[in-house]
Order: C-alpha cells, then sequence, then structure tokens
C-alpha cells in the first residue's frame, strides 16, 4: 500500500519509498505552481514568458541567432517569431546581419532592453530565492542533481538510448 503525503507534501518515516507516481504527481504540481508565479512576476515588466526567456537568454549569453536562442531557452519556433517581432517593435532587440552567414540574422540587446532585462531578471532572481527559501542549499543542491539526473534518462529513453 502506497504511503500518504502529510499536507506538507512530505512522505512519513517508516513508510515505502515515494513511487514514481507519486513523484511525478509531485513534480507535476510543483511545475504547475511555479508556472503560475513566475507568469505573474513578469506582469509589471510587461513581458511575457517568452519575451523574457529570450532578452534572459541575450543577457546572459550575448549576441545570438534565432536557433541558437531557441536551443538555449527551449523556444518553440512559432513563439519565437512573434517575440522577436515584437520585442524589436519595442525597441528592446535589434536585428542584425551576421558575419559569418549572410542568411541570419544576429539578434542583440538594445540598451532599453538590456536595462529592462536587467531589472526583470534581478526581481525574478529575488522572488525565486523566495519561493525556493523552504530548501536548505543542500537540499537545492541534492533536487538539482537528481532532477538533472531524471532529465538525462529521460532525454536518453526519447532518443533510443537511455543511461
Amino acid at each position: 500500500m502506497p504511503r500518504q503525503a502529510n499536507k506538507d507534501g512530505a512522505v512519513s518515516k517508516g513508510s515505502p519509498k515515494a513511487t514514481p507516481e507519486q513523484v511525478w504527481i509531485a513534480l507535476a504540481h510543483c511545475y504547475r505552481a511555479m508556472s503560475s508565479l513566475i507568469e505573474r512576476s513578469f506582469l509589471d515588466s510587461g513581458l511575457s514568458l517568452t519575451d523574457f526567456m529570450l532578452l534572459e537568454a541575450l543577457l546572459h549569453k550575448g549576441s545570438m541567432t534565432i536557433t541558437e536562442i531557441q536551443a538555449s531557452a527551449l523556444l518553440a519556433t512559432g513563439s519565437m517569431t512573434a517575440a522577436v517581432d515584437r520585442l524589436e517593435s519595442k525597441g528592446l532587440i535589434a536585428r542584425t546581419l551576421s558575419k559569418s552567414d549572410r542568411r541570419a540574422r544576429v539578434l542583440q540587446l538594445t540598451d532599453g532592453g538590456k536595462a529592462l532585462i536587467t531589472r526583470a531578471y534581478q526581481e525574478h532572481s529575488g522572488d525565486l530565492k523566495r519561493w525556493m527559501s523552504v530548501l536548505s542549499a543542500d537540499e537545492r543542491a541534492s533536487t538539482f542533481t537528481n532532477l538533472r539526473k531524471l532529465e538525462r534518462q529521460l532525454k536518453g529513453i526519447a532518443m533510443g538510448t537511455p543511461l
């Protein structure tokens, strides 16, 4: 018989370990709650999640092509074109020709875009610290390590090469 989690989601000691189904449900609930909080945190800056992710990638990695940003920020092709057009029309990014490939356009932050995403990222980082303050540094490290391990396994299975 699977053990029941208490109101905090913790499983009582002495019970069987969490089942894969319980882990999946916990991950799904956590993802839903975190996504909702994150999307609300951008409202004040006037950015959507896609806008934020695109600008954040440019802030931390420098100028990139749309293809490079898609791979870095895990954004869908359809949302990228609309986001780039929207951010360019707001004067937050600029498109320039690639020096190495005349067909490609390189995206870069404008001064206004850099100022906006720097402020938004600082607020976002503070939000994440507050939201995750329930976890100790060791718990965060362990959670990160375990989620990355699971991610590698799932990607391997999807590609036909599990660990």
